[in-house]
């Protein structure tokens, strides 16, 4: 396992927050060098979107840790800028919008792209999931850039679960893999999933995530803490999974195993943590009638002190039924000493070793079992 230490003594901003509204010409370069010391390396990393995802948080993770006199990074999101965003932003570093839809390539966003590797004269072309590695490829080398590395994130998508388009930009990524100069991969079974899907393997890093141990770390006070907040017995067993609403994490599967285990154990409580993850969201809601877990589940929605929560939970479960590569989650709750159940998908299996229980994915009364 990777570990992030963070708390390194904050340096100067070297870069304004920005977006592409600047006027035309505008550059996020820093021309400040040291004397007789080589250029840094410039590095652009385009994702598909700077919401909350696991892919999101380990680019922010990433290039605010970056070794500022030795590289300048600039992060391109081909939507808007999201929350991630804006926290890179603040950190410093330059932020770009291409302003397209999820999924929808316009010519204005590609010709913003081009334009700014182009003025940038960038060195490395960092790309974030499917979409970006495409649209990353194809601009990038129209534009001279000179090296392009692709990021994959997932295991198996079960691509029938999304749009159209999006398989066929696996496909196309297949396809075109050999023209990269690295395709970086966060898995075992990631690596071995693409290989099938004729991605080319000798272009492969495997670099498992990393995590911030001073931040997600056992804490004894989080668990009356969290109690407390969720107003429930002292004596409840918390049972929770931070995820964002998506069949992928398959919440479904994880409130049926919570509703045999509900009806067997009174004390036990479920926390559910992540973005559509609320009161608001029909899907949820639904589900809690038809299992009769309206009072036993707390649905916290998109939460900024998840070191806290996890750090309050007695048991972290996940549920994922396909897809996950290596789990920011299951890490994260690993470094909080919570123990782990997780389904047998991805490196889920893997990384928790002998700490956690693994069960099949979309077995509920296995899972039910495991709690």
């Amino acid at each position: 396992m990777v570990r992030f230490t963070a708390n390194r003594e904050t340096r100067e901003k070297e870069h304004p927050a920005a977006s592409f509204s600047a006027p035309r010409g505008t550059t996020v370069r820093n021309n400040r060098r040291r004397e007789g010391t080589a250029r840094p390396v410039r590095v652009v990393h385009l994702i598909t979107e700077l919401n909350t995802g696991g892919a999101e948080q380990m680019l922010f993770k990433l290039v605010t840790r970056m070794d500022r006199d030795r590289f300048r990074c600039c992060v391109v999101s081909m939507t808007d800028q999201g929350p991630v965003g804006r926290k890179i932003a603040a950190a410093g570093i330059p932020v770009f919008s291409l302003g397209m839809g999820p999924g929808r390539p316009t010519i204005g966003g590609l010709g913003k792209l081009y334009r700014l590797l182009r003025l940038e004269k960038v060195d490395v072309l960092q790309t974030w999931l499917y979409h970006a590695d495409l649209l990353g490829l194809l601009v990038g080398r129209m534009a001279g850039v000179r090296r392009v590395v692709w990021g994959i994130r997932c295991s198996d998508m079960h691509l029938r679960n999304y749009r159209p388009l999006t398989a066929l930009t696996v496909r196309l990524c297949g396809f075109l893999s050999s023209l990269v100069d690295a395709i970086v991969v966060n898995s075992e079974q990631g690596k071995d999933v693409h290989r099938r899907r004729g991605y080319h393997t000798d272009r492969m890093l495997l670099i498992p995530n990393g995590f911030e141990v001073d931040r997600f770390r056992p804490d004894a006070s989080s668990r009356d803490w969290l109690l407390k907040e969720l107003g429930i017995p002292p004596q409840s067993v918390l049972i929770g999974m931070v995820a964002r609403y998506d069949p992928m994490k398959d919440h479904a599967g994880f409130l049926q195993a919570a509703a045999r285990l509900a009806g067997m154990l009174p004390s036990v409580h479920f926390v559910l943590v992540g973005k559509g993850v609320q009161d608001d969201n029909p899907g949820i809601t639904r589900m809690l009638d038809e299992e009769s877990l309206k009072g036993r589940v707390h649905l916290l929605g998109l939460r900024q002190d998840i070191p806290r929560i996890m750090a309050g939970l007695d048991i972290a479960v996940s549920s994922s039924a396909f897809g996950e590569g290596f789990s920011n989650t299951i890490g994260e709750a690993m470094c909080c000493g919570v123990p782990c159940i997780v389904t047998d998908v991805g490196d889920s299996g893997k990384i928790v070793g002998e700490t956690g229980i693994v069960v099949r994915p979309k077995d509920p009364e296995a899972l039910a079992g495991a709690m």
